[in-house]
């Protein structure tokens, strides 16, 4: 499981577009945390390209909000209060600040993505 960042890194960075060096950076370290705790370089703090410090909280919002095979859906209120709860040990705790400001806009993309997916079911 720790190896997917470096796979999807190496695959991403053999382009030279700036997009594709940006999905890079993000596959590498959206599992790097806050604290120095995550993987696969241990970074922590500034150190973290905030784009994957961005990417980490949506990543751990939609994968607590949506249906897995292994689990199903957390309640939107419980995601948000575990990411606050998070700030400053996985989370950049002013990036955290950020996505909590902008909750309305966030349950307006889940409902229409759920909208989506209901829809192609």
């Amino acid at each position: 499981m720790q190896t997917h960042t470096e796979i999807g890194h190496r695959i991403l960075s053999k382009s030279r577009t700036d997009l594709f060096q940006l999905a890079a950076s993000v596959a590498l370290s959206h599992h790097e945390r806050w604290d120095g705790s995550g993987y696969p370089h241990g970074l922590s703090g500034e150190n973290i390209p905030e784009c994957a410090r961005i990417v980490a909280i949506a990543d751990v919002f939609d994968a607590l909000t949506t249906r897995r095979p292994y689990k199903e859906p957390w309640p939107v209120e419980k995601a948000f209060e575990t990411i606050e709860q998070d700030a400053g040990s996985h989370f950049d705790p002013h990036l955290v600040e950020a996505f909590l400001s902008i909750r309305d806009e966030i349950l307006a993309i889940k409902a229409e993505w759920d909208r989506r997916e209901a829809a192609d079911a």
